[in-house]
């Protein structure tokens, strides 16, 4: 695939990530293909710091991506995400200028990358959902493209501070869920956690699909 971008600091991000995984992985991507071309919500699982670069490197587009505030308290890697469309996050309340951010930018025709679970997993296993990304999808009644990432513990797990080399990393793309398919509608008690819980369901049922050669 060609990144189709003439941003030089997300391209030379884009294609360092995409080298940096192929040194220390064997990398197979599945599905980007059903990737939509205009407003999406990106949904994964979140298994290590490598998630998010990851992924934007799996597609021919920019997309856009929610990252924790303290990220940006370095000014030079601060300049680098914002200069790649992350959205700063302040993790722990209800950040409302983050949201109107990330809801312009869906507005906008942008794809968003968003993990349901809010935080890295310690132990590689899908964590409960949080609100998050059930509230954006509601509010923007986008398509959201489940993901499902393999192996990216097995190369840089929570915590550590080098890589490790020779693991089989896999990212598979799912079919778009329509807001029928993840939102219960606004009359629903809990209504964005449940919409997250469908999301992060379609998520997981992506590892039950069989692997040939995995």
């Amino acid at each position: 695939m060609i990144l189709q971008s003439h941003n030089l600091v997300y391209q030379a991000v884009y294609h360092g990530a995409r080298s940096f995984i192929e040194v220390f992985s064997t990398l197979d991507v599945e599905g980007w293909d059903s990737v939509p071309q205009g407003s999406c919500l990106l949904a994964s699982n979140h298994q290590s710091m490598l998630d998010p670069p990851l992924v934007g490197s799996c597609l021919p587009r920019e997309i856009s991506f929610i990252a924790r505030k303290s990220l940006f308290d370095n000014p030079i890697f601060g300049a680098v995400i914002r200069a790649c469309h992350s959205i700063p996050l302040d993790r722990g309340e209800a950040d409302i200028g983050a949201i109107r951010v990330a809801l312009a930018a869906l507005q906008a025709g942008h794809g968003l990358l968003i993990f349901p679970e809010g935080t890295r997993s310690h132990d590689g296993e899908i964590q409960e959902a949080k609100a998050g990304a059930g509230l954006l999808a509601c509010k923007s009644g986008v398509p959201v493209v489940p993901i499902h990432i393999r192996g990216a513990r097995d190369i840089l797990p929570r915590g550590a501070h080098f890589p490790v080399g020779g693991a089989r990393l896999r990212v598979r793309f799912g079919p778009p869920l329509s807001p029928k398919d993840y939102d219960p509608g606004k009359d629903h008690p809990e209504r964005t956690v449940e919409a997250s819980r469908r999301i992060l369901a379609a998520i997981k049922s992506l590892d039950d699909i069989s692997d040939l050669g995995l």
